[in-house]
Formats: C-alpha cells, sequence, structure tokens
C-alpha cells in the first residue's frame, strides 16, 4: 500500500513538471524516479487518480483541470525570478487566478497576491519557482 502511495505521488510529481502524452513515456519516467512498474500498474494508476488529457494530448491531474482551463484561457504570460513568479492575466481575471492557484494546492507555492491583470506568486524556493513557470506553460499549451 506504502509503495502504490509513494508512486502516486511521484506521477502526481511528473504530470505536473512534464508533458507527458503516453503511459509508456510515464513508465519510463517512474523508472528513472526509482519506480519499477508496469504500463498496466500504470493505467490503473491514471484511473485510480482521475487523469485526464488535454486536447493537446498531454495528462493532466483531475484536481488541476480548473485551473488548467483558467490559466489557458486567460493567462498570457508567466515568468520567474528566482523564488518569485510574474503571472501577467488578462484584465480583472488576476484575482479568479490567483485563487485558483491557491485553491490547487501545488507543491512549492507559499502563496500570491493579485491586483488587475498581475499576480505575484512567491514559491519556496528557485527550483519551485522554475517549475511553477513549467506546469503554468504546460497548461496554456506553450
Amino acid at each position: 500500500m506504502r509503495k502504490r502511495h509513494e508512486r502516486q505521488e511521484a506521477i502526481r510529481r511528473i504530470v505536473r513538471g512534464d508533458r507527458i502524452r503516453t503511459q509508456r513515456s510515464l513508465v519510463d519516467q517512474l523508472r528513472e524516479h526509482g519506480f519499477e512498474c508496469t504500463q498496466a500498474t500504470v493505467s490503473r494508476d491514471i484511473t485510480e487518480m482521475g487523469l485526464r488529457k488535454l486536447p493537446e494530448g498531454v495528462y493532466v491531474l483531475a484536481e488541476d483541470l480548473h485551473l488548467q482551463r483558467m490559466v489557458r484561457d486567460l493567462v498570457k504570460d508567466v515568468r520567474s525570478s528566482g523564488n518569485l513568479v510574474l503571472v501577467k492575466a488578462q484584465s480583472g481575471t488576476a484575482p479568479g487566478v490567483a485563487a485558483a492557484l491557491d485553491a490547487a494546492e501545488l507543491e512549492g507555492i507559499l502563496g500570491s497576491v493579485s491586483g488587475d491583470d498581475t499576480i505575484l506568486v512567491v514559491m519556496t524556493g528557485e527550483e519551485e519557482g522554475a517549475r511553477i513557470v513549467e506546469t503554468l506553460d504546460k497548461f496554456r499549451g506553450a
């Protein structure tokens, strides 16, 4: 049971950080993270975790779907400077996007502050800042 939980946490990190298109590539990524498993096991994990495929063909976590839609439709640019991430959104939409970011409870986010069209996200470190930019760019289809 513990190994399954650890594997699914690894899947969560991998899917949020990379553009995973196939179960095979997810198996390969898990192998790189020290998990030996079959495609059938990963298929069961995908079903159990509620992963979905975006129209672009990449997997996304079910809990990230609302955030993904908000980011895809409303975010224009994402940039980082160390542990600070600047998100530019359409005018008037930043508070809603910031609320979706906070609700998603993405790893490494300490909090966010929004204005009308800009969100400042404070991350726990530079690595986490770079990772959230990758995740948001994936959601944007960039």
